[in-house]
């Protein structure tokens, strides 16, 4: 049973309210996180977790970079509406935090409650349970509601895999290659480069 809803608005949200039921209204509705931690909800159970890891935050920032001097250098880069790190996608089923969303071709700028992302990114996590979520889970739910490609670089396995349809066999890009995408026509994306971002931070 859900716990009522001025209940839920009447406290901060932080790591001892992991587990609460909620549902979508409620979550996007109250506005007092704890600062410091991600917050998902998960079919109807807020997930709370600690923020990411510099590793992780190092190889985002380095993506980032790439896709602004793109956009900003490359004639071509005006497809990108914008991008941005540590965004809410509402799927199906749960409210997800993805680690980075593209949005490409709407012609303005974004909303990121209501315009889904053309290009939706995750970097893996350490865990068994990190290691489905972001390859399987996310990927039905991400593809579902219409994003055209979710891309996972995984430093551990030191791959990136492009999904693009759950019916047909991921693109798998390895260390040592550039990855090219025709939603971002010129755009080259050097995975060593991304993955030595993080490398910093591993060592």
């Amino acid at each position: 049973m859900l716990m009522p809803l001025t209940s839920i608005e009447s406290q901060q949200l932080g790591p001892s309210s992991a587990g609460l039921r909620m549902s979508f209204e409620e979550f996007e509705s109250h506005d007092d996180f704890e600062e410091g931690y991600r917050f998902e909800l998960i079919h109807g159970v807020l997930i709370v977790t600690p923020p990411p890891a510099n590793s992780e935050v190092s190889s985002n920032q380095t993506l980032g970079y790439l896709l602004q001097r793109y956009r900003d250098d490359n004639p071509l880069g005006k497809c990108i509406d914008d991008t941005l790190p540590e965004q809410e996608i509402k799927t199906k089923v749960c409210l997800r935090r993805a680690d980075r969303a593209i949005w490409i071709g709407l012609g303005r700028d974004p909303i990121p409650k209501q315009d889904i992302p053309a290009i939706v990114i995750e970097f893996v996590s350490p865990g068994k349970a990190a290691f489905y979520r972001d390859y399987e889970h996310k990927r039905d739910e991400y593809l579902e509601v219409g994003c055209q490609e979710y891309w996972v670089i995984d430093r551990f396995d030191r791959t990136m895999t492009i999904f693009r349809d759950r019916k047909v066999a991921p693109e798998v890009v390895t260390e040592q290659q550039t990855f090219k995408t025709s939603l971002l026509p010129g755009f080259e994306l050097p995975l060593k480069g991304i993955l030595a971002a993080g490398d910093r931070y591993t060592k």
